[in-house]
């Protein structure tokens, strides 16, 4: 079985075109990974940043950029304006995004992408197939696709684009190269200042160790009790005004179905605010890593001065552990891992 390749399989949020240039990296140095699963909010750029890297491996593009005077090949330009996506269309690249009233990928539209994928392309050409909304696969269409990721057509790419990465088969997800955009929803909003003022005002009265770690994780607890409870209202309000409205239309198992419906909605919900969070907290660590080594482009600049005096008792060796402890919780939380437990544990090797 071919796994994704090229260098680690999941890597720390980062801007699209930060992405954009590692994979460009990558694929100059002839380790271009077979499948990305690219994920973000709407907005953070996974659209643009697969039309890039379709440009990339574009032989006309790659032609355009020619050899340096010692006849080694020039890297490929950032193309910050790629045309949209769809416009890529060709034969030999295909994007498929749902377009039913279910808004649902069915296992036909797979077939017939895996289809284009089996032909013979010319020398030097990649095959490349996009799933925009990949979440939206059904059940068959995801096992199907599976089975295109393990055993991958030669010269091929495949990109996956997701705002709900949990949603995938956790099969689909390990035999990817994960690619987590930042940007889109803002880490302000939807509660992130909320919990930035939060962490700074727990920061503050101690951090480093134990007890101040169990600190801050009763204060991340709480704000995702929070964002479970607004998600449970949310799909109660929703479900309520379906019975409302097709009570007496519809039969008792139609309900139930939209039931169990909303219950899923709700936790989907429930997980894209967990991981809006996280977020949060790797872009407030990492802030914490930019000032100790004097770099720039804080996320939450307002927190400058605090960051500056909990840096001046971490090492940066030290702040990149506690970031490391952060990712994995998030990989963690990605499988059926006791939450409570795995955020605790997470939580006194970030910030104990």
């Amino acid at each position: 079985m071919r796994r994704a390749g090229g260098d680690d399989a999941r890597r720390m949020a980062s801007s699209a075109d930060s992405a954009f240039e590692w994979i460009a990296s990558a694929h100059r140095r002839g380790r271009l990974a077979h499948a990305f699963l690219i994920s973000g909010a709407r907005g953070s750029g996974k659209e643009r940043l697969a039309a890039q890297v379709v440009r990339m491996l574009d032989p006309a593009v790659a032609d355009d950029s020619g050899n340096d005077l010692f006849g080694e090949p020039v890297a490929v330009p950032l193309d910050a304006d790629p045309p949209p996506l769809d416009e890529l269309r060709g034969e030999w690249v295909r994007i498929l995004r749902p377009v039913k009233k279910s808004r649902v990928i069915g296992v036909d539209e797979i077939r017939e992408l895996e289809h284009a994928l089996h032909l013979s392309a010319p020398r030097g050409v990649f095959k490349v197939g996009v799933i925009a909304s990949a979440d939206r696969m059904n059940e068959n269409a995801a096992n199907a696709f599976l089975k295109t990721l393990e055993e991958p057509p030669p010269d091929t790419l495949l990109m996956l684009l997701t705002e709900q990465v949990q949603r995938l088969l956790p099969t689909i997800r390990s035999r990817c190269v994960q690619v987590p955009l930042t940007g889109g929803s803002p880490l302000m909003d939807h509660g992130g200042a909320e919990l930035v003022a939060a962490l700074n005002h727990a920061a503050v009265r101690g951090f480093g160790t134990p007890v101040a770690a169990m600190h801050l994780k009763s204060v991340f607890s709480e704000f995702l009790a929070r964002a479970k409870d607004a998600a449970d209202a949310a799909a109660k309000a929703a479900e309520k005004e379906e019975i409302a409205a097709y009570k007496d239309s519809t039969d008792g198992a139609w309900l139930k179905e939209r039931e169990d419906f909303h219950k899923a909605a709700a936790h989907a919900e429930y997980l894209q605010a967990r991981s809006r969070l996280l977020d949060v907290l790797m872009s407030w660590m990492a802030d914490l890593l930019r000032v100790r080594v004097g770099a720039g482009g804080l996320d939450f600049a307002d927190s400058a001065a605090m960051f500056a005096k909990i840096a001046e008792g971490e090492s940066s060796e030290r702040l990149i552990q506690r970031i490391r402890a952060l990712e994995s919780l998030r990989r963690t939380l990605e499988t059926n891992a006791f939450e409570p437990l795995a955020i605790e544990v997470a939580f006194l090797k970030a910030y104990g």
